[in-house]
């Protein structure tokens, strides 16, 4: 898996967090700053907003928002420049156990792109839109429709259809006399074909050997001329490799390639999900043969990856789990555990009141913590293995969450060999 889709993995997780928020009024600050706009200029908008907030008549709500536009002004402090992509900054207070209860909670992301947009709002929840937009998906897919008359070639990057070509054949219709002249125009015409052929793969292979991220292709058109050119060699070999499928049309042009991608959707979502479960798939055979390469479990995983054995690790991206730091103000007490989120500021709570078991003080607090599936990707980056972020779309991923606990891996050999 790339860094790229790990970086959006990360800012899927704080999207998802940050969707779960809402504000007793409004008072949640959603700042959106694009690469393009100057640091200097959206401070001045936040003083004036400042300002602004001073009119609110809820003492409370005054309080609230002044302090989280102050929060966002001390990280925007921290950046000379906006980062390549730009940032987005969530501030506010979240009631955490009904009224009385907000806690101020701030997210700072770079996006995995660009947003081109600049974005101030408060309101009682936080806006995610032009962040939830750049983490669409991004998969790029080819497109050949072709019939005897015109052939068209086209990309599918994310929902954005690109008409990269469309060509002429200028092959003649079939010739309707007999005879010996009909033979021959219809070698005739048979061999043009063959060159209208040989031109179409030659600007596919010209237009998609260059695509990055080609996932795939699919191969369109009305009547038995796409198989024709599908079966023979008019394709570089390694885009034939990456054909999925032949799908009937109506039309040619525009409109026929849309219809391709409507008769597709299933096709692109298998492929995406196909890489998972062959994923999870190579686990289970490792698992079946005992052949003492698939591990399980956080503790045993967490383990090799510290002996650097690890060849690939699959998480599951529903695993919701807390690893938490804690350490004793007097002593040198420390322990850590792991936990749900949804319990995290009940175990706060109780921390307050517990004794050290060492000094017996009430002094023990939450020196860290992590999400234990952030955790596993730095370990894994440490360790260079492999990783595989596994949904629970398909039967594989929900094996790995319910029967594996969501933590596996591939050894690179067989522990103490």
């Amino acid at each position: 898996m790339s860094r790229s889709a790990i970086l959006q993995y990360k800012v899927k997780r704080v999207l998802d967090t940050l969707s779960s928020k809402e504000g007793r009024g409004t008072e949640l600050i959603t700042l959106y700053v694009p690469p393009n706009r100057q640091i200097h200029e959206a401070m001045t908008n936040l003083r004036e907003e400042y300002g602004t907030a001073s009119n609110i008549k809820s003492r409370t709500t005054r309080k609230n928002v002044q302090d989280a536009i102050e929060r966002v002004m001390q990280k925007l402090k921290l950046f000379r420049e906006p980062p390549p992509n730009g940032i987005a900054i969530f501030c506010g207070a979240i009631p955490q156990n009904g009224p009385g209860s907000e806690r101020m909670e701030i997210y700072v992301l770079e996006p995995p792109e660009p947003i081109n947009v600049y974005f101030y709002r408060c309101d009682n929840k936080f806006h995610l839109a032009p962040l939830q937009e750049v983490l669409r998906e991004k998969e790029v897919y080819g497109v050949i429709l072709i019939d005897a008359n015109d052939a068209t070639i086209a990309t599918l990057h994310g929902k954005n259809l690109t008409i990269n070509g469309e060509y002429r054949s200028g092959v003649g219709g079939k010739h309707k006399t007999g005879g010996q002249s009909a033979r021959r125009f219809e070698r005739i015409r048979e061999q043009e074909i063959g060159k209208y052929f040989t031109r179409v793969g030659s600007h596919a292979d010209e237009i998609l050997l260059n695509t990055q991220g080609l996932k795939g292709i699919i191969i369109g058109g009305p009547g038995p001329t796409k198989y024709d050119f599908t079966e023979g060699d008019h394709l570089n070999y390694m885009l034939k490799q990456k054909v999925l499928a032949t799908v009937d049309t109506s039309y040619t042009g525009k409109n026929g390639v849309e219809e391709v991608i409507a008769k597709s959707s299933d096709i692109l979502q298998n492929v995406r999900y196909s890489e998972e479960k062959k994923a999870v798939q190579e686990f289970l055979y490792e698992i079946g043969h005992d052949t003492g390469l698939a591990v399980y479990g956080e503790d045993v995983v967490r383990r090799y990856l510290r002996e650097r054995v690890v060849d690939t690790v699959l998480l599951s991206e529903k695993l919701l789990r807390l690893h938490v730091f804690v350490k004793c103000g007097q002593c040198d007490y420390q322990r850590d555990v792991i936990i749900l989120p949804s319990s995290s500021i009940k175990y706060e709570q109780d921390l307050a009141s517990e004794k050290c078991p060492r000094c017996s003080n009430q002094s023990l607090g939450i020196e860290v913590t992590k999400d234990l599936v952030d955790e596993f990707i730095e370990m894994a980056e440490q360790a260079n293995a492999k990783l595989e972020l596994i949904s629970s779309e398909t039967d594989e991923g929900v094996m790995l969450l319910k029967s594996f606990g969501g933590i596996a891996a591939v050894l690179k050999y067989k522990p103490g060999l």
